[in-house]
């Protein structure tokens, strides 16, 4: 039982939220009220996780309106009567960690967990409802040693290879990047660093053959958004096509493989690309062609973040299109991936913009091969035609229209041997490896003898080692460290060294979820009925920047280790709300591109530069240090408190939509919960609503049925608009409803009074959990108001005692008057039929037929 000994003053009128936000968190943790309660079979279970952070130092705003965000909602399904899970963590690996312990001359982990003291002490003082018992840091040792247990089981289930590839090099931090860790312009994620190509030997997992899985069961994620879904899909980029294979001349027994998803065009292909790094550059001899590949792979390298023209090198080399036994050139185009596809594609210009821009500059003939139309003529081309229609000048294809040709033609190739069907994905496999100290070891011995071998489950975990040296700009790399490296083989006993890379930190937090409801458990990752029992999660929140890596990995890992059969889950998160980001004004001087601290700023209605005087032009942008735009969540709690801080993130703009920050908004909930305050401590000189509650009667007078009304549409709306993430129109209908209830709280019985500002004290709770507990206390409950249950709404007192019907004459609307519910169709027309605008369209006429459709219209034909 939760209660408090504090004795209220008859004077006590002003809204101290410091002093009740610390009491409750203090009591609330004294009397672990948010442990989560086991889950039995009878009981409804409801897991609710917010992405877990950084430990980067500080909270910031994007912070504080995901948990509030995660928080809200476990608070109302708690309330509902449900066993909540509602944990918290911390995705503690990584390179800003190395990087701030090299410039700060200290242990990584020192750093790092000094950082999750201090956010943790800011997260509590928003108050969340979270388990900390379940907490940990994937740095932890008792963490890691399951993320080494885990890669041995995809090791063992074939998903784990090795091999020298070519990688993702950041410059910067001196590792390599996984693909989707590259961003749209070449740079990396994390370092801004342009990304350079390398040639080393990787650990990759084989996320590719969960593909075609990953993709369909998309279709299963009914509450996820669409865009996130659609991001996966085009990462994923599922082709289905052909492989088509071309001779060349000069080596009969030689091919060039191309993948093409429309085969319906092989009789217009005039061209075939390829990339530079293509295997059939070796077999050019000219000197002055292998001289202009190697500038074109320059200019490549030198413009891989901006827009490549289209530059082709045309070879000596011929192939031959196997439909039709034509000699086509080859290139070298700009434009061709040597990831993608087989690193060559076909031309045909009639039917591809790309195609068509690049033949049209280069001078390559162009032959259309499909018409809209059959009756159509062939002219030049002014563009290529990309829409479907018939073929021409496609031999015995002629006529047919392409989309049948397509498989055709596939099928012809296949039954003379240069087609195979061919479906291609975008996808590639997950590389790991990562060339830094702070992150999880990978479990394998390198041995002379037997080569890379997996160690046994039982010599986990490879822990990191704590004697590292830290120099100017870097940390000991693992292989240099001679007294962690040197080990003894597992299988065969001779010397060995240990694997010196260590894993992608998206390894770690591709499984942190399965252990929350398990998280002491010291014998396994998780058990795996307590996965059954609470997976997957019911609502998980988190930033739309996580929408390809985080979610991805995180989905394949469940896949794999469901067929690893630890589980029997198919999908990790049921529900996904991806948050907006919180913006706030910064000041750019458009002159210099320079933003201006608003500390430095005079007068901000009208803000200038205080160096060259320039208007500053006033941005809303995402809260940045570079941008001095950022808000300290902890000054704002100290100043308004907690829960001013969670109605403003939660009621400014809904949850996926940007939100801006404004001072006077805040402000505006800071006096809505000094309102709600002041009638409270009001009411409680007058009542105490433990004693009275039993004396609470089901009717009330005819003059108070307003505010039971407004009591019930709040319950309703609320609570609907909490299931569907609308929680800025939640708190709308809170305000309407304490508009109602301070309106008439002097005018109505004491029963009625009782339970409008119990109800209300309730529904206020998931938002602003520590005032509406103080208040709770104020009016006499003894128990936590977060123990009580959600109310329910009567159906009953929403109905309204009359209704507007319309009425119409022969179908046009003619006039509106409103109807008591009780009145039968006969009084209804005799009412209606005398009012002055209905006698105007039926005086001296003759009336055939009165319809009424009580409740909505009246129709009347004359």
């Amino acid at each position: 039982m939760i209660s408090s000994d504090k004795q209220y003053e008859a004077d006590t009128n002003l809204y101290n939220p410091s002093e009740i936000e610390k009491k409750w968190q203090s009591i609330w943790t004294e009397n672990n009220l948010y442990k989560t309660d086991e889950l039995t079979e009878n009981s409804d279970k409801f897991y609710a996780l917010s992405m877990f952070p950084y430990p980067s130092g500080n909270l910031h705003m994007g912070h504080v309106r995901n948990y509030v965000i995660t928080d809200l909602i476990a608070r109302f399904q708690r309330f509902k009567g449900k066993s909540v899970l509602h944990p918290m963590g911390w995705d503690a690996f990584g390179l800003p960690a190395e990087n701030a312990a090299i410039e700060r001359g200290i242990s990584p982990s020192v750093w790092t967990k000094k950082n999750i003291s201090h956010m943790k002490s800011q997260l509590k003082l928003l108050g969340l409802s979270v388990d900390w018992d379940r907490e940990f840091a994937t740095c932890d040792e008792n963490y890691y040693i399951w993320t080494q247990y885990l890669f041995l089981e995809l090791y063992k289930s074939g998903l784990v290879y090795q091999k020298e590839s070519e990688v993702n090099w950041d410059p910067i931090d001196n590792t390599v990047l996984a693909n989707e860790q590259v961003d749209s312009e070449g740079k990396s994620w994390r370092s801004g660093a342009v990304v350079e190509k390398k040639l080393l030997k990787q650990w990759f997992l084989r996320i590719t053959n969960y593909a075609d899985e990953l993709l369909k069961d998309l279709e299963k994620l009914d509450n996820w958004p669409e865009r996130v879904k659609i991001m996966q899909d085009n990462w994923i980029g599922k082709s289905i096509g052909a492989n088509i294979n071309f001779n060349i001349n000069t080596n009969p027994e030689k091919k060039i493989t191309v993948f093409t998803t429309r085969p319906d065009t092989l009789f217009g292909v005039t061209y075939l690309a390829i990339s530079v790094n293509h295997s059939l550059i070796n077999k050019i001899t000219d000197q002055e062609t292998i001289q202009d590949i190697e500038n074109l792979k320059q200019y490549l390298k030198d413009n891989k973040n901006n827009e490549l023209e289209k530059i082709g090198i045309k070879t000596s080399l011929i192939a031959i299109n196997p439909v039709n036994s034509e000699a086509i050139p080859i290139w070298v185009a700009s434009y061709v991936l040597d990831e993608y596809g087989t690193g060559a594609v076909m031309g045909v210009p009639a039917h591809d913009l790309r195609d068509f821009e690049f033949a049209k500059k280069n001078n390559i003939d162009i032959k259309q091969v499909i018409v809209k139309d059959k009756s159509e003529q062939t002219n030049e081309l002014d563009y290529a035609y990309v829409e479907n229609g018939y073929l021409i000048n496609s031999n015995q294809y002629n006529g047919i229209a392409n989309t049948i040709a397509k498989l055709k033609i596939a099928e012809e190739g296949v039954n003379n041997g240069w087609a195979e069907n061919k479906i291609q994905y975008r996808l590639r496999d997950w590389l790991i490896s990562r060339q830094r100290y702070w992150g999880c070891p990978i479990p394998i011995v390198n041995c002379k003898k037997c080569g890379a071998v997996p160690l046994n489950q039982s010599d986990l975990p490879v822990s990191l080692p704590k004697d590292i040296e830290i120099s100017a700009n870097k940390i000991n790399a693992l292989g240099n460290n001679n007294n962690w490296i040197n080990t003894t083989c597992p299988k065969c006993g001779i010397a060995a060294r240990k694997e010196t890379d260590t894993m992608d930190t998206f390894m770690c937090s591709s499984w942190y979820f399965l252990r929350y409801p398990s998280s002491k458990c010291s014998n396994k990752p998780f058990e795996k009925n307590e996965i059954n029992k609470w997976l997957p999660v019911d609502q998980y929140v988190g930033g739309v920047e996580h929408a390809i890596l985080h979610l991805l990995y995180a989905r394949f890992f469940t896949k794999a280790l469901r067929d690893n059969e630890l589980f029997d889950i198919d999908e990790p998160f049921k529900k996904l709300l991806t948050q907006g980001m919180v913006q706030s004004a910064a000041y750019k001087n458009n002159k210099t591109g320079k933003y201006v601290s608003p500390s430095d700023i005079t007068d901000l209605s009208n803000p200038t530069d205080p160096i060259d005087n320039s208007k500053l032009e006033v941005l809303y942008e995402k809260m940045s240090k570079s941008k001095y735009n950022g808000i300290d969540p902890e000054s704002v709690i100290k100043k308004y408190g907690a829960d001013t801080a969670r109605m403003f993130i939660l009621f400014k703009a809904p949850p996926e939509k940007d939100l801006e920050w404004g001072d006077t908004d805040v402000e505006g909930q800071f006096r809505f919960l000094s309102r709600i305050w002041k009638l409270y401590i009001n009411c409680a000189k007058d009542i105490n609503c433990a004693k009275d509650i039993n004396s609470k009667s089901n009717s009330y007078p005819d003059n108070e049925k307003s505010l039971i009304k407004s009591m019930n549409i709040a319950i309703k709306e609320i609570s609907n608009d909490i299931l569907n993430n609308q929680f800025n129109t939640a708190i709308s209908e809170l305000m309407k409803f304490y508009n109602s209830l301070s309106n008439s709280i002097n005018d109505i019985n004491n029963n009625l009074k009782i339970d409008a500002l119990k109800t209300f004290c309730i529904l206020l709770a998931p938002f602003a959990p520590h005032i509406a507990e103080e208040i709770w206390h104020l009016i006499g409950f003894k128990k936590s108001v977060h123990l009580e249950h959600w109310p329910s709404f009567n159906a009953e007192a929403l109905k309204e005692d009359s209704y507007e019907l319309v009425i119409q004459v022969n179908g046009k609307v003619r006039d509106k008057v409103n109807i008591n519910n009780d009145m039968s169709e006969d009084q209804i027309k005799e009412l209606t039929l005398k009012r002055p605008n209905i006698l105007k369209w039926t005086q001296d006429k003759e009336i055939r037929k009165i319809i009424i459709v009580k409740g909505k219209i009246m129709n009347i034909v004359v």
